[in-house]
């Protein structure tokens, strides 16, 4: 009797390494360097790029230590916000085939939830936190998971919600 593996991907674990790639790639501070100084945010593909770049994470700066903390906090924040609403997110356990839209409509929507919720928590933790730098900074990391997350919509088509029974 011959032992088979599955190689099925499943939603959560799909859209959570795309989130990964993005951050580690995107974040990375020698990309978002790149995107500063050889991109122009008055067009459109100038103005993707640089927000690519939001899940900043960064490791020597001149800003605070309690900025770089919550900078680098809120790009973590994003990968494990990420799983954690694939996993939550009923669009998957409701579709009946692999590779609806409502599997993509999940995961692009989780990485929305999540860049608004990481840079929420992430302000609250910086240098002279208030209440509305909190909320511009739920806005713009919605507005970063909108513009990308179609990316993490695209890696959780065709996967499996979990074991099946």
């Amino acid at each position: 009797m011959a032992l088979t593996t599955t190689r099925n991907k499943t939603t959560t674990g799909a859209g959570t390494i795309a989130a990964l790639v993005l951050v580690l790639v995107f974040g990375s501070p020698w990309y978002g360097d790149w995107a500063e100084s050889n991109t122009d945010a008055n067009t459109a593909g100038g103005w993707f790029l640089q927000l690519l770049a939001w899940p900043a994470w960064r490791f020597d700066s001149d800003m605070p230590v309690q900025d770089v903390i919550a900078t680098n906090l809120r790009a973590i924040l994003v990968i494990l916000l990420t799983a954690a609403f694939l996993y939550a997110l009923p669009g998957t356990q409701l579709a009946r085939a692999r590779g609806t839209l409502a599997q993509f409509f999940a995961g692009w929507s989780a990485y929305v939830f999540a860049g608004a919720f990481a840079s929420l928590f992430a302000a609250l933790i910086q240098s002279n936190p208030t209440l509305l730098g909190a909320f511009r900074a739920a806005g713009s990391g919605a507005t970063y998971g909108l513009f990308v997350g179609w990316i993490i919509g695209l890696a959780t088509l065709g996967g499996w919600r979990g074991r099946s029974t």
